[in-house]
């Protein structure tokens, strides 16, 4: 059975039955629907004395194209979590419609581990990314007015782009100021996706309204003739943008299909921005459940190390316990297996795949946290390479757990449950990989070889200068790679050669407070591939949807 029909034949909760179950009063809920719902900001002040409960966060190895399930694995350990009797919810990320109608299809899960309404989740939902477009277009619109109507603060470059929330590589560059109106300047522009923006990263970091205005204002949109910086608040746009932005703060809640709660807040991609939901949201969710569970995009190489370099810094705190998601066919595709034959038997190829996991599991060590592997069993998968994978964990004394959660639902994850609820009472000793009074140079140097393992890093003239003049800012980075490889490079899946990174671009992003190092081929805008998910996307003759899995 399909994922979509999986859900469609799953009865829902109402909204207000999930939120009485976390004893929120009515008051601050606004409900979309029977299925959905906003929390009020306000709520959070009600929650501030109590206790924190339990964060773990959910990582991966590198990916296949297809990713690995670590969305359905999140879901399957926080109903497991549920199954055992613990008090848990989830703090997902919302899904954006570039890969919606692009490679994957749908962001909700999977099988019986899926967060519902799916279909209304990985469309419109509450209209939080559409938020973010416009804001983040609004502010162009006023960009390009203001040089319009006689430019008094001398605008000389302007670096801030628009956006939009899907996969259109013919907007990479643009030409803008074509219409020959009278004190039109033609300039070339750019789109990144939306979950790119500077004003997603924002969106997810700040910790309230206040916090999200002052950070609005220091979005740094280009240069004047003297070649200083030109903010958001000398254009006078932070509070037009706040307004925008100031319903879509109030985190989302839906459940997942055996009705437990699932907050959705906020969606950086983590190979080309941040890759966290929402600090809003994980605090809140901390608040509201003895054990939060939560994911970070990609492989552990990307999303984890922002989660736990940026993320986990912004709020003083830690998780309790990382859980380390590995599949067969993503083992056996970092062992030289090509994508379309990465499900077939290959025992050679999954020993050399299990290097790939060797290094997450080094990785999350580097960060002096706890975590375990959760082999994430696929339908076709072969018991005997499973059991090759679970020997050699046992051999190196690496903790794991056999995740059946797709097919099962919550009971398929109480194996993972109860093994994480001990890991989360072992003490850990925190560390980042690098201190903020370290400067640029040193800190991408130790991400690229404590975290990717490479061997040095090489930078672009460009790059050089762009280091020099953002100067000493003590910020974290936030490093855009190919998500496919722990080097630069989608093609070098195995990494068992000395490799480098290559910086192309260094950007100071003033409201964001981090730094994006842009390497490689990365791209902040993706393209469809040659059979998007958008060609089998319709309506059926009882006009439900089809075609998002």
């Amino acid at each position: 059975m399909k994922d979509i029909d999986i859900a469609r034949n799953t009865k829902l909760e109402k909204i207000t039955e999930i939120t009485d179950k976390l004893n929120i009063p009515e008051e601050y809920i606004e409900q979309y629907g029977k299925y959905k719902a906003k929390i009020s900001l306000d709520y959070f002040e009600k929650l501030k004395d109590k206790k924190d409960g339990k964060l773990i966060l959910v990582t991966a190895i590198n990916p296949t194209p297809l990713g690995e399930g670590k969305t359905t694995a999140s879901i399957g350990l926080s109903d497991g979590l549920n199954e055992i009797e613990k008090n848990s919810i989830l703090a997902l990320r919302e899904p954006s419609l570039g890969p919606v109608f692009g490679i994957k299809g749908g962001a909700t899960g999977g099988g019986y581990s899926q967060v519902a309404p799916m279909e209304d989740i990985n469309l419109h939902f509450t209209g939080d990314i559409h938020a973010i477009t416009t804001a983040n277009n609004l502010l162009s619109a006023i960009i390009d007015n203001h040089i319009f109507q006689g430019n008094s603060l001398n605008i000389e470059k302007v670096t801030w782009k628009r956006c939009v929330d899907l996969n259109d590589r013919a907007l990479r560059k643009v030409e803008i100021g074509l219409s020959k109106e009278k004190n039109m300047v033609p300039r070339e522009d750019g789109f990144d996706i939306t979950v790119a923006s500077e004003i997603m990263a924002i969106f997810c970091l700040a910790t309230d309204l206040d916090d999200l205005k002052r950070r609005l204002g220091n979005i740094v949109i280009g240069y004047n003739k003297d070649g200083k910086e030109v903010t958001c608040r000398d254009l006078k746009a932070e509070g037009s943008l706040l307004v925008i932005l100031k319903d879509a703060m109030n985190p989302n809640i839906v459940q997942t299909l055996e009705h437990n709660p699932a907050i959705i807040h906020g969606g950086p991609f983590a190979n080309i921005a941040h890759g966290c939901n929402s600090v809003i949201a994980t605090k809140m969710a901390r608040k509201l459940a003895d054990y939060v569970v939560t994911e970070a995009g990609f492989g552990a190489d990307l999303g984890a190390e922002k989660f736990l370099n940026i993320k986990c810094r912004k709020m003083g705190i830690s998780p309790d316990a990382v859980v380390i998601v590995a599949t067969m066919r993503a083992l056996k595709y970092h062992g030289g297996t090509s994508k379309e034959e990465c499900s077939n038997k290959n025992i050679e190829a999954l020993n050399i795949g299990i290097h790939n996991l060797l290094k997450h599991i080094e990785n999350m060590k580097s960060f002096g946290v706890n975590a375990i592997v959760a082999i994430n069993k696929f339908e076709n998968d072969l018991d005997e390479e499973i059991e090759i994978l679970a020997k050699y964990l046992e051999k190196e004394n690496i903790k794991y757990s056999l995740l059946e959660n797709w097919a099962k639902g919550g009971k398929g994850a109480t194996d993972l449950a109860e093994k994480v609820v001990k890991l989360c009472e072992i003490p850990h000793n925190f560390k980042n990989t690098y201190e903020l009074e370290d400067s640029i140079k040193t800190k991408i140097e130790k991400v690229a070889k404590v975290i990717y393992g490479a061997e040095g890093v090489d930078y672009t003239e460009e790059a050089e200068k762009q280091i020099e003049k953002i100067g000493d800012v003590k910020v974290p980075i936030c490093i855009a790679k190919t998500q496919y490889s722990l080097s630069d490079d989608q093609k070098n899946l195995l990494c068992d050669k000395p490799f480098r990174i290559t910086v192309n671009s260094v950007e100071y992003k003033a409201g964001a407070e981090f730094i994006v190092v842009k390497t490689g081929k990365i791209m902040t805008m993706p393209g469809l591939p040659k059979v998007p998910a958008a060609e089998n996307i319709d309506l059926d003759e009882n006009h439900n949807i089809i075609g998002i899995f």
